[in-house]
């Protein structure tokens, strides 16, 4: 079963460049596109994603499978491929696209549309890229049937290049996430004091980015000397140190930082390693800027921590960030989290985001660690979420 919203030309902005895309496209040698993933389905749209499907893909006996059709060089034959309980939503809010149509029971039903909106449309499916990642093994089977000689490429690359450089809108909902997190985790700190357990912290910050707009995703919490960061019946004692790293999101971007505390007043000891930290992620964001290769940002972290006394356990990472917590630039192929270094050679460019991350894992002080949010600027970086990097104080509300 398939229905049609009215069909009529794009009234609305389109949100990304398209002659990028376009080129992109041409680079890679795909003359269509199929995006499938909820994020870059939001990227491409620019329109909240599907209410019902917002935490659960899973419908039925099959799964819920969104569709961006998108030629090269032909605007007017993109089109969109929605679920039917998603008809209100996309009437509200309508997208770019002037083909809108919707689907019925799952992935099989959604790329039997997608198919025929192809063929309706005329526009050449010789070489068609997709989110290989992002498809299910039915979906892309039937896809494959129906164009046995065209040839199925992942475009996993060309819609992240497409993502790297945030619009200053973008932008907005980065800070917003960021500054909303870092409050976030302060104030749980502040109302929080010795004997509570790391899973009411948990639901605490829960509860605290909820009510700043946010939706929460994540948070990995580590006490005391314990490196688990999983919540627990554990208890937070006076003296013990506090690692809050979460993930909250702003309209689907992502605010990830982390930030420390402790129970009492940090001794002498805790403000070094802290400092030591902080020395090797002030030295990344010191050659953050236009320009600069992206590798650049792992060669100074490393040669500030060769200086730290915890150089053993501590570990550095820098990543891309937006509608995704790990996303280009993709900085090296041998850090903690691994991937391809795509871009360690190439420059980086004004509205990349980069996540900049030190970990120490203490023998006996514990999960010690900074994670910051850095946007290139036009002539270096700017931080957001900045908030509460040195040792915040368990238990002490602020007036």
């Amino acid at each position: 079963m398939q229905d049609s919203i009215q069909t009529r030309a794009a009234s609305r902005a389109i949100p990304f460049d398209t002659d990028k895309l376009d080129r992109l496209m041409e680079e890679a040698g795909l003359d269509v596109l199929l995006v499938t993933s909820k994020h870059n389905v939001q990227y491409m749209l620019d329109v909240e994603r599907a209410i019902f499907f917002d935490y659960m893909d899973a419908l039925g006996i099959s799964r819920y499978l969104p569709v961006v059709v998108y030629a090269k060089g032909a605007l007017d034959k993109a089109g969109y491929v929605g679920h039917g309980l998603e008809t209100h939503q996309r009437e509200v809010v309508r997208p770019w696209v002037p083909t809108l149509k919707t689907s019925g029971n799952g992935s099989l039903d959604a790329i039997a549309t997608a198919v025929q909106m192809i063929r309706a449309n005329g526009v050449p499916a010789r070489r068609i890229g997709v989110e290989t990642a992002f498809l299910p093994m039915d979906a892309g089977k039937a896809l494959q049937d129906a164009f046995p000689n065209s040839e199925i490429k992942d475009a996993l690359f060309v819609l992240e290049r497409l993502r790297a450089v945030k619009t200053p809108a973008e932008l907005a909902k980065l800070r917003a996430a960021s500054e909303r997190v870092t409050e976030a985790m302060l104030d749980v700190i502040a109302h929080h004091g010795p004997g509570t357990t790391k899973r009411e912290l948990f639901e605490a910050l829960r509860v605290a980015e909820v009510k700043r707009g946010l939706t929460f995703e994540y948070c990995l919490l580590a006490s005391g000397t314990s490196h688990n960061r999983a919540p627990s019946e554990q208890r937070w004692e006076e003296g013990d140190v506090l690692s809050l790293d979460s993930g909250g999101n702003y309209h689907g971007y992502i605010g990830d930082l982390a930030r420390m505390a402790v129970l009492g007043e940090p001794d002498a000891e805790l403000k070094d390693l802290l400092a030591e930290i902080d020395a090797v992620q002030q030295a990344a964001f010191a050659v953050i800027k236009p320009g600069a290769m992206g590798g650049v940002i792992y060669t100074a972290a490393e040669r500030a921590l060769k200086q730290a006394s915890q150089r053993d356990n501590t570990e550095f990472l820098a990543h891309g960030m937006g509608l995704v917590s790990h996303e280009a630039p993709r900085l090296t192929a041998t850090g903690p989290v691994r991937y391809d270094a795509a871009d360690a050679g190439r420059p980086l460019e004004p509205g990349m985001v980069i996540s900049v991350e030190t970990t120490m894992k203490h023998p006996r002080r514990g999960f010690i660690k900074l994670e910051d949010t850095i946007a290139v600027t036009a002539s270096g970086y700017e931080m957001f979420g900045e908030n509460g990097r040195a040792w915040n104080l368990g238990g002490v509300p602020t007036r």
